[in-house]
């Protein structure tokens, strides 16, 4: 057994396709296979079930590549001490970001970030937060970005921004002329939602539950903010979108206003997650402090450095 078996594995399990996991391992296809099942059999059980189908891990293959990520990590760890008493920075960081964040916020932090920091290798993952946990916890990721607490001893969490959200409604609404919404204003509205996956839909369906009515179009679920806005811009209903989303072009593009709620519970706190084992925490504080700096006035700071 060797690096690159552990490698290799762990390739495996994240694809759970023989190919994908050769490319990404950068080697044929056969050697991958061939390794592969000489760790199988050096370990004396079957890692990886295989089929038409693709390749599953076995109860065993599962309890191993837990084991090989935690070996992979403490092996990368050597090289980020190493690099770190030259330059914190230097290495790389998977950073994982939820959809509803992530096209609003990468455009704010990605340039300065890359610019600041040239010997940092910044690798960004979008997907829903219980995807995010779940490949946080199995070190497919080093941090992420979420909107949710987390209730897991291992992980480690820093809230960095609190994060209002805001109306948004056709130009031709009846509350265009209100200058400031509040929730009340929204009794009897047609409120539209995300789909369930999405940790923001049931951040505002709970705001909006003691004011919302059954209306004709409650069956309707987003799979994303731009497909929300386009279901809105179509005179659908109404939504809410955070704060950071509003700085797009769509206003104007969909012919869509947006304004703040005047309600201190309409809002969500985002923050950054990584695991407690991770061994370049300096990295983790600058890059908390460099997202706090970029952000505009329409959000609440948390993080001081």
């Amino acid at each position: 057994m060797n690096i690159k078996d552990l490698r290799y594995i762990a390739a495996l399990a994240e694809t759970r396709h023989f190919g994908r996991a050769a490319q990404a391992c950068h080697v044929s296809q056969p050697t991958l296979s061939s390794q592969v099942r000489k760790l199988e059999d050096e370990l004396g059980t079957v890692l990886f079930e295989r089929s038409t189908r693709g390749v599953e891990m076995t109860a065993a293959g599962t309890a191993v590549v837990r084991e090989a990520h935690a070996a992979l990590e403490q092996i990368q760890r050597v090289a980020d001490v190493a690099r770190a008493l030259g330059d914190p920075m230097a290495g790389t960081l998977r950073l994982g970001m939820i959809p509803t964040l992530a096209p609003s916020l990468v455009p704010l932090v990605i340039k300065p970030l890359i610019s600041s920091y040239p010997s940092l290798s910044l690798v960004i993952t979008e997907d829903t937060t219980a995807t995010l946990v779940e490949r946080l916890r199995i070190h497919q990721v080093d941090a992420i970005l979420i909107a949710t607490s987390t209730e897991h001893d291992e992980l480690a969490e820093q809230p960095l921004f609190e994060e209002p959200f805001w109306l948004v409604h056709p130009q031709n609404h009846t509350l265009y002329e209100a200058p400031d919404i509040t929730l009340s204003m929204l009794r009897g509205q047609q409120m539209l939602l995300l789909s369930e996956v999405h940790c923001l839909a049931d951040q505002v369906g709970r705001l909006v539950e003691r004011y919302s009515e059954p209306g004709p179009h409650d069956s309707l679920r987003a799979a994303s903010l731009e497909t929300l806005l386009q279901l809105v811009s179509a005179g659908f209903g109404l939504t809410m979108v955070p704060a950071l989303t509003t700085s797009g072009p769509w206003t104007t593009d969909m012919g869509l206003i947006a304004k703040p709620i005047r309600n201190k519970t309409a809002r969500r706190t985002v923050r950054l997650v990584w695991r407690a084992s991770f061994p370049n925490r300096s990295m983790i504080g600058t890059v908390s402090d460099l997202i706090c700096r970029q952000l505009p006035n329409t959000v609440k700071r948390l993080y001081d450095a």
